[in-house]
């Protein structure tokens, strides 16, 4: 054998030959499993150094969230007393709206007790003058009431004629003097007009006489008085007045 193969071959399995390590075959799934946990374990430690770092720095996450249930607490508490108000001020507005009723129908009880006072009034008056002694030449008005229609400018009055114990019939008419504001001046009307002879203001009867009706003026005006005229035919004075004011 050549002195160059024998050297050749006393490197490659002699003493001074390379040495031969053995190592074992491993999966590659093996492999990732292995990988996967170091990573694993990585991020837990990089986890638990950033909480620790907040905490070093005064920021705790248990901390914030016991502040977010106290504040999540007092939200829901906050709206439960939102709720009670609100239960409480419809309850004070119902109450409202029935004290208003009450009140409503204790002003038109008033109102209806005062009329029936009017009309006691007008009674009076009247039995008063039947109960004259005869011969008395008489011609009382009362119970002059003038009030404002729902249209505007339109008023509606009221009046009792009563005539003393005769058996003579009473025949005339009416006229109304109204005092008003128009334009800021002082205006007076005759209602009917002087010389006007109107159906609706002609009165005849023998003891007493209960008128009704209405008459309109200018929308834009004020009343302040009315009077009421009571004529008989073919006299020019008026035999009874009787005045009733608005203001």
């Amino acid at each position: 054998m050549p002195p160059s193969r024998l050297r050749s071959l006393r490197n490659r399995w002699g003493i001074s030959a390379p040495r031969l390590i053995v190592s074992p075959h491993v999966a590659w799934y093996w492999r990732a499993v292995g990988v996967i946990a170091v990573l694993t374990v990585s991020l837990v430690i990089a986890l638990w150094i950033y909480d620790a770092g907040r905490r070093f720095a005064g920021f705790d996450a248990t901390t914030l969230e016991n502040e977010l249930a106290t504040l999540r607490a007092r939200v829901a508490a906050l709206e439960e007393e939102a709720s009670a108000l609100r239960g409480v001020a419809a309850s004070s507005e119902s109450r409202l709206q029935i004290e208003k009723a009450a009140q409503a129908q204790l002003v038109r009880q008033l109102k209806s007790v005062e009329a029936e006072n009017v009309r006691l009034r007008e009674d009076v008056a009247f039995f008063e003058n039947l109960a004259r002694a005869p011969g008395e030449d008489t011609l009382p008005v009362s119970g002059l009431k003038v009030e404002a229609h729902a249209v505007r400018g339109e008023y509606r009055y009221r009046v009792l004629v009563t005539q003393g114990p005769k058996e003579r019939e009473f025949n005339g008419r009416l006229q109304f003097v109204v005092n008003m504001q128009l334009g800021g001046r002082d205006v007076t009307v005759l209602i009917p007009e002087e010389n006007f002879d109107d159906a609706a203001y002609r009165v005849q009867f023998k003891r007493f006489y209960r008128a009704e009706g209405s008459f309109r003026v200018d929308p834009k005006a004020t009343i302040r008085s009315v009077q009421v005229r009571v004529f008989e035919r073919g006299v020019d004075q008026p035999r009874a007045t009787l005045s009733f004011s608005l203001t």
